[in-house]
């Protein structure tokens, strides 16, 4: 059983924000072998909205949802725990940010997971690029 968890940057806890840099430094970091800069400002922005899940009080899948300059919505940083996989944690992620929202929204997928972004109406956009050395792809879904 999983709880899903909402906030906005100023609303984040520090404990909060700990286990969601935690998860995705886990992931990214040490199993993807990507070293970058996951710190960039942005997580305490009063516009950023964090979607997270915990189970048993641990956070085991999480996004964020930016404002792009000049309208809409960039969706960034999914990610979901090792031990957690294949629960279809991050489609339930998806759908709650995208739950009654307008406008348009962009993310840049793994390539592998594009399929999951097709569900919510996401269409790939231009040509697959590396990112931290993993294949990316720009995908829009329109408002």
């Amino acid at each position: 059983m999983t709880t899903l968890h909402r906030a906005t940057g100023p609303e984040l806890t520090a404990a909060d924000l700990y286990a969601i840099l935690r998860l995705r430094s886990d992931v990214f970091v040490v199993e993807q072998d990507c070293v970058y800069a996951d710190i960039d400002g942005l997580d305490l922005l009063p516009e950023t909205r964090h979607l997270w899940l915990t189970s048993d009080a641990e956070v085991v899948a999480c996004l964020r949802v930016l404002a792009e300059p000049g309208g809409g919505s960039r969706i960034g940083r999914v990610v979901t725990a090792k031990s957690a996989r294949g629960q279809g944690l991050a489609a339930q992620l998806m759908a709650a940010a995208l739950e009654g929202a307008s406008g348009e929204f962009v993310l840049d997928a793994q390539t592998y997971a594009q399929q999951l972004y097709a569900r919510f109406g996401f269409v790939v956009e231009g040509e697959e690029f590396l990112e931290d050395g993993i294949p990316h792809v720009t995908m829009r879904r329109k408002g």
